[in-house]
């Protein structure tokens, strides 16, 4: 234990850890309450609301870098974006999804807004216990967080995103290869 600790004061690392689990708890919170909303006359609005607030959210509390970086981030970014095109060529069409430049923004601000939160935030509190724990916990969340709003079918594509936009996060050692792939992935789902 630090002096600090010992003399009733925490000490800073400690304070970034309580910031930290608190974000973590909001943006679960967040990413949880957004099946409330689905349906109704403005959930475009309230959605861009929720996900600006938890990248915002996401941003405030400093993390650990915890990255390879030993792979070029656009590398790292070109080879899932590769993977997310082959496998939705692979499964075939999709279901129509009515579509309009609001939805495919919408779609690219939750892909952006989700990547700060788990691969930023949460990858970032959870990579001094060692990448393979970041890599998998933050791909379990990402999955599970999930199965809420899209039904506990995709539970598996999305743990199996996940753990490629999570391995992206620690070859790059930042979160922008798996935004850039997140987005991606999404515009997929809606335009195919």
């Amino acid at each position: 234990m630090t002096e600090g600790l010992i003399l009733g004061r925490r000490s800073r690392g400690a304070d970034v850890d309580v910031a930290m689990a608190l974000a973590v708890l909001a943006g679960c919170a967040l990413l949880l309450i957004r099946t409330s909303f689905t349906g109704l006359p403005a959930t475009a609005t309230v959605f861009a609301a929720l996900y600006l607030l938890l990248g915002t959210a996401s941003l405030a509390v400093p993390v650990g870098g915890g990255g390879a970086r030993w792979l070029s981030p656009f590398g790292v970014a070109a080879a899932g974006i590769t993977a997310i095109v082959l496998a939705a060529w692979l499964v075939g069409p999709g279901f129509p999804v009515p579509h309009g430049p609001e939805v495919l923004l919408l779609n690219s601000l939750a892909a952006v807004s989700e990547e700060l939160f788990f691969r930023r935030l949460v990858y970032g509190g959870i990579v001094r216990f060692g990448p393979a724990l970041a890599i998998g916990g933050s791909a379990l969340l990402f999955a599970t967080l999930h199965v809420p709003i899209y039904g506990p079918a995709v539970f598996w594509v999305d743990l199996g995103a996940g753990l490629l936009l999570s391995w992206q996060r620690w070859a790059s050692g930042g979160w922008g290869a798996p935004a850039a792939t997140h987005v991606v992935a999404n515009l997929v789902a809606v335009l195919r």
